[in-house]
This record gives C-alpha cells, structure tokens and sequence, in this order.
C-alpha cells in the first residue's frame, strides 16, 4: 500500500482528526511564541542578527539587521497563527518546511561549533542550549512534515474568504508591539533589569556606626517598609532584609552588587580599571545616558541630550554617559555634542541589558531604577519637567492588555461575520427537520 493510500485511509478518523488539531496548536504555537518575543524586544533580536552576520563572515550585511529582525518576527508570528488556526492549510505547512530548512542546519551548525552561544529563538524570554535547539528543530521539522500529509483533510476555524484579514490583523499586531519595543521600550521586560529592580543597592559605607543610626529596608509581597532596630520584622513571617542606610545620611553609599542578578554591572575608567563606586558613590538621583554605538548616535541628539542634562542639574541629579566605545570615540563626541557630562566605560553586553535603545535613558533613586526609555520617546525636556515624571507615563503592561484585546476582539468578529451563515443553515436545517417530523401521516384513510 503506498504513502498516498495509507493517508486516505486514516485522514478522515476521528484520532487522525484530533491528532492534526493538536499538531496545528502545537507547531502554530511555537512559532507565535517565537515571534512574539523576537517582536517584543526587536533591539535584542537585532543584536542577535548582527551576532550571526558577523560569525558567518557576513559583517557588510549589518545594516541589514534591523529589517531582518522585525521581518522574522512578523514572518513567525502570522505563519504561527495560520497554522494554529488552520488558514492557508496548502500554503501555511510549505512556508513553514522552508523555514525549518534553513534553521534546522543553521542550529546544528551553532552546536557543534558554538559559534554563537545563545541562538536567540525566542529572545530573553527563554534560554536553549544549541543542542537543545537543534533538538526542538528536529522535533518541530517533523511536525511540519506530519501537517504537510494531513492538514488539508482538516477545515480550519476562518473560510477563504477572510484569512487575508487575519494575517492583515496579526501583521498589524506583531507590528504594534515591534515598534514600541524599538522606539520605546520593549512591552514585556525579559532582561535582569526591569522597571522598580535595583540595579545598584544603598548601603552605608563605614560599618563601626552605631546600628541604632541606621534604617533597615525589608521587602514583603512586593512591598518595602522602613524599620528601626528594635523594630525589626520576623522573617519567619515572609519579610526579606533588602538594604539599610543610615538615618542622618539617607542616601548613604552606593555599592553595586557584583556578581548578583540585580546588580554585576562594572563601570571602567580608560585604562580599564573599576570605578563603579567612585562613579556612582553618593548619588542620590542619577541619569544614565546609555550608548551602545557611539558612532552611530548622531550629532542632531546632542541638543536633546544637552537639555536633558540641563533637566537633571535643576533636579540635582548626576548625568552620566556608559559606551564600550574607545576613549578617541569618546573624545570625538565630546567635541562635536560639547557634553559636559562624563563618559565612562562598560561591557557591551552588560549595557544592552540594561536598557534598549541608541541612546537610550535611564532614571535611578537611590540605585532603583524608576524608569527608562530611548532618548528619541523622551518629550518635554525644553520645558522645566520633574525628572522623576520626564518618563514614567509609559505603562507598558497597559498598552499590552489594549493591543491583546483590540487584536483578539477583531479575531471573534471576523469569525462571526464569516461563520453566522453556518449557525443559520444548521438553524434552519434544525427547524424543518423538526417541521417535517410533526407533519401528520393519512395512513389510515379509505373509501366507501
């Protein structure tokens, strides 16, 4: 019996019927996870693309990466939701089999030469190993492979005539959230550092003061609350010891936390010597200026910069400037931005982690950050604004919970503009079957 029979035999079953849904739900939901979170955060799927153009010799096609970036994420959410929903059910399976051709070999590829450590598949949101990776490819190629055979012998939840606004709908969501993560911030923080996370901790240097002098910070349920010493909570109770800082210096010293998850960042002099705690040691408010690739931040930032600068001098806040760039770079944008704030040294990786954007602007009190945003989403800075509030009206979680919604109320009403006439045949089919069953029958009639 050949391959094509046996599928005629059995795609029709109920388990092969139910096994395709499965698969569509499973396949579609891999690849709309993995878009979503490459969508998300379009800055780390951009470094990541340059990652990979750089280890395959490709450098030149680094101004690319940014189209690369959105274009893959759009591409895997919308071929995601057409399969999950069963749309284009010829064309969906084939797109997707391209596609697991090219990242299949490409996973086995990093594995076995580690030339890039973290594929990137699904951002910050989730890890893989590439052994893992390639692993899942293999798995999800023959999922592909299995909806290739049978997916066409199952109807999916949208009729032809408006799978095109369906991809329109989910293009437009993927796009949404891309460009707020590009121009903005990334809607989902995945990264060490969110907003409300410190990255550096207060504490008081000179630790022969008297502990009666201090106020100690613990952390319950999310929420911190100040203690003295002979009011201390029970950590038996939930309380968490956070930081202290004494009572007649409140701002303390500014020690970063090396090595922890909130904290590691190193900031470097020009002969590459730590200088974190010299930088950022009695700072009470801060303003990071963030520049991942000095040469590429044009001069046309310089005035906002400037103005920002001078935004955070009334509000007695120290401005500083953090780049991987050389000191002769650095000297360079001094003279054509004339910054008069200091420009420090540190890890790209740790930078990129911090906050996206080129450049981007970060707000700390007391090493919490309070906010952060690309310095091109920044308004009102030619106008005296309380620093604390220049960008705390962005509410990422509430610009998700709109855009879901909005997405998945344009989903239901295309399915129920495109399905009604089914529920109103099966009504009507319903009401004459049952018309037809209380007809009476003239079976006993005669004649004389």
């Amino acid at each position: 019996m050949t391959i094509k029979a046996i599928i005629n035999a059995v795609k029709y079953e109920k388990w092969c019927q139910l096994l395709t849904t499965l698969m569509r739900i499973t396949v579609g939901g891999v690849f709309i996870f993995s878009g979503f979170t490459k969508g998300i955060d379009p800055w780390g799927t951009f470094y990541k693309i340059t990652d990979y153009l750089n280890a395959l010799g490709l450098e030149q096609w680094n101004g690319t990466a940014p189209f690369i970036a959105v274009a893959i994420a759009a591409l895997e959410f919308m071929l995601g939701v057409a399969i999950a929903v069963g749309a284009y059910r010829r064309s969906a399976p084939w797109v997707a089999l391209l596609v697991m051709l090219v990242m299949t070999p490409l996973t086995l590829w990093l594995a076995l030469t580690n030339a890039v450590p973290d594929c990137g598949c699904f951002g910050d949101a989730l890890h893989l190993s590439n052994w893992a990776t390639f692993g899942k490819n293999v798995l999800l190629l023959m999922g592909v492979i299995y909806l290739l055979l049978f997916n066409k012998s199952l109807r999916g939840v949208y009729g032809p005539a408006v799978q095109w606004m369906v991809m329109a709908a989910s293009f437009g969501l993927i796009m949404a959230i891309s460009y707020y993560g590009y121009f903005v911030q990334p809607l989902i923080d995945y990264r060490p550092y969110p907003v409300g996370s410190r990255l550096v901790n207060t504490t008081i240097e000179d630790s022969n003061e008297d502990e009666d002098d201090f106020i100690f910070i613990y952390s319950k349920n999310g929420e911190e609350r100040e203690f003295t010493i002979d009011s201390l909570p029970d950590e038996e109770e939930g309380w968490e010891y956070v930081t202290r800082y004494h009572a007649r210096r409140p701002h303390g010293k500014v020690i970063i936390q090396h090595g922890d998850a909130q904290g590691g960042i190193a900031i470097m002099d020009e002969d590459g010597s730590d200088i974190t705690l010299d930088v950022l040691g009695n700072s009470h408010r801060t303003v990071l200026l963030l520049f991942p690739d000095l040469q590429r931040v044009g001069v046309v930032n310089s005035f906002a910069l400037n103005e920002l600068t001078d935004a955070a001098l009334v509000a007695d806040a120290d401005v500083i400037g953090l780049t991987p760039a050389n000191g002769e770079e650095i000297e360079h944008w001094k003279d054509v931005s004339m910054a008069s704030y200091p420009i420090y040294n540190m890890d790209d990786s740790e930078l990129k982690m911090v906050a996206r954007g080129n450049p981007a602007v970060v707000y700390l009190e007391d090493g919490v950050i309070k906010w952060k945003r690309t310095l091109s989403s920044l308004d009102g800075m030619e106008q005296p604004v309380e620093l604390s509030e220049m960008g705390n009206d962005y509410h990422p979680d509430s610009i998700l919970s709109r855009l879901t919604l909005l997405y998945f109320a344009v989903m239901l009403v295309l399915f129920l503009v495109n399905r009604t006439h089914l529920l109103v045949r099966y009504l009507y089919r319903k009401h004459n079957r049952q018309h037809n069953n209380q007809q009476p029958t003239d079976n006993n009639s005669f004649s004389l």
